[in-house]
């Protein structure tokens, strides 16, 4: 991942911190900090495919 630098380091390390957040970096990291059970695991992903879900659906209805 790149952030260009022009002259602001500050604005260049939240553009950086942006993008990691969209990507998901961060919480893949905060994730894989600890071993998480199978059963714990498979409740996450279901939470995150309905929530998936869910957005579709609210974007599938404005337009």
């Amino acid at each position: 991942m790149e952030v260009e630098v022009k002259g602001d380091l500050e604005y260049a390390i939240r553009q950086l911190k942006k993008k990691l957040q969209i990507d998901g970096v961060k919480r893949e990291l905060k994730r894989r900090e600890c071993y998480e059970k199978p059963s714990i695991k498979k409740r996450r992903k279901s939470a995150e495919a309905l929530r998936k879900l869910r957005k579709y659906n609210r974007m599938k209805n404005r337009y």
